[in-house]
């Protein structure tokens, strides 16, 4: 596998606080990555300098082996990267459909692209809600139509901050099945949740943040076999 994100070096801050420091990752061609760490560590300000959203002070972002800090936010997304972000921002006032459809795209020039039928078969809740506007749904079915939002792009990279986060077990395992599927598929994706046990059957590498900075890399295979690991860093 080649390296499809490469992140290196990474230093961002909000105005005069930093929050990022030296951080560095990677995420390879058809993998499931993690990023690990308790809230406030600096995950989701990785993504969001990633994505353009927030402009790193240093370091490179890399993606499909170009540069793409200092990019715009759209530039990004058009590129084949798409955000499952934390609190779903479907929009309220469309159809389950109309919000599937006007993310519409290939952005990876997929031979078999994802389509509705296609989300529906991976989410069939959103089937059979349709027509039902984005403020109607459940959590975890605002959560199923983030995701299929985001596939509705053909990304190259599917990254998902927090996805699982407040729903109900039953509803969690939804979402855990969804994303076995997409890895069978092939798609590369890149995880910010708290179910270590989870990711663990999921994921092929981890990194845990700590304040900033990158404490800790390996397989599951390591993460497994050290629990003491978790308690420090992760708090499971």
């Amino acid at each position: 596998m080649s390296a499809l994100l490469e992140v290196d070096n990474l230093e961002t801050a909000y105005g005069a606080s930093q929050v990022l420091f030296g951080l560095s990752f990677c995420v390879q061609s058809g993998e499931v990555a993690t990023l690990l760490g308790r809230n406030g560590m600096g995950k989701t300000t990785t993504v969001r300098s990633v994505l353009g959203l927030t402009p790193a002070l240093r370091g490179s972002v890399r993606f499909c082996g170009e540069r793409i800090d200092g990019y715009t936010p759209d530039r990004i997304a058009r590129m084949g990267l798409a955000l499952v972000p934390e609190g779903r921002q479907i929009f309220p006032n469309l159809s389950v459909k109309e919000n599937l459809l006007a993310f519409a795209a290939n952005r990876s020039a997929a031979s078999e692209p994802w389509c509705l039928d296609g989300v529906f078969d991976l989410f069939p809740r959103l089937a059979e809600r349709v027509r039902h506007m984005g403020n109607q749904l459940s959590g975890g079915e605002q959560q199923m139509l983030a995701i299929g939002r985001a596939l509705m792009t053909n990304p190259l990279l599917l990254i998902l901050d927090e996805a699982t986060e407040g729903l109900a077990p039953l509803v969690r395992e939804d979402i855990w099945r969804c994303l076995d599927a997409l890895r069978a598929r092939g798609q590369t994706i890149l995880v910010i949740d708290k179910y270590v046990q989870r990711l663990l059957k999921l994921a092929n590498h981890h990194t845990i943040v700590e304040r900033g900075r990158v404490v800790w890399q390996g397989d599951s295979t390591k993460l497994a076999a050290d629990p003491a690991l978790w308690q420090r860093y992760i708090g499971v």
